[in-house]
């Protein structure tokens, strides 16, 4: 099987434009600080040589910082395209080398190298693998070369109970699907205490 691509879309750091659910909960700055730190821990699980990592960085004038080292610069960078969240996942997957691909944010605190390494094992011919979120949503979406068409991304009812129900909808009645632990994507201060409690 040929390497996967694991694209990591991430947004900088910045008060005012970055966790503005939870900065309403804690405070611009307090939240831009937690948005940092969950950047740095995703980026620590994420180089591995089992997979190629690219970095899918909003907004495009902080395309060459290193946030501080945050986002390593040996990592490849793309420029996040499109208005929807769709679209740029659409964007990124067609921008992608060849082979299985994998989308991840940057919100998960749960996140560990093992669970991609469990994602990329599954990730077969004509198979997509599954990391739930808490919210309905997902923490990471893996497929196969033989799936991956823009289609998948159509007509999802994003950041709600059913995104990741809509996207798996997407995919051929007949895929092999494998699902990953249920993780906490911290978009407020309650999944955070619900995340602490969970440890």
């Amino acid at each position: 099987m040929t390497r996967p691509t694991l694209l990591i879309f991430t947004k900088a750091p910045r008060i005012g434009a970055s966790k503005t659910r939870l900065a309403a909960d804690i405070g611009r700055v307090a939240a831009r600080r937690m948005a940092r730190s969950l950047t740095a821990h995703t980026i620590s699980q994420s180089e591995h040589p089992a997979w190629h990592t690219r970095l899918m960085v909003d907004p495009p004038s902080m395309m060459s910082s290193t946030l501080g080292g945050v986002w390593p610069e040996h990592f490849e960078r793309f420029v996040q395209h499109g208005r929807s969240l769709g679209e740029r996942l659409t964007h990124a997957m067609i921008e992608a080398p060849r082979g299985p691909v994998m989308f991840i944010g940057t919100d998960a605190p749960g996140l560990k190298k093992r669970m991609i390494l469990t994602a990329t094992r599954n990730l077969g011919r004509n198979s997509a693998v599954f990391g739930p979120a808490l919210d309905g949503g997902f923490w990471l979406f893996g497929i196969s070369q033989d799936l991956r068409t823009p289609s998948l991304f159509e007509n999802i009812r994003w950041s709600s109970p059913h995104a990741m129900e809509d996207v798996w909808s997407n995919l051929p009645r007949d895929v092999s699907i494998t699902l990953l632990p249920q993780l906490i994507d911290i978009d407020t201060w309650r999944d955070w205490q619900l995340y602490k409690q969970s440890q």
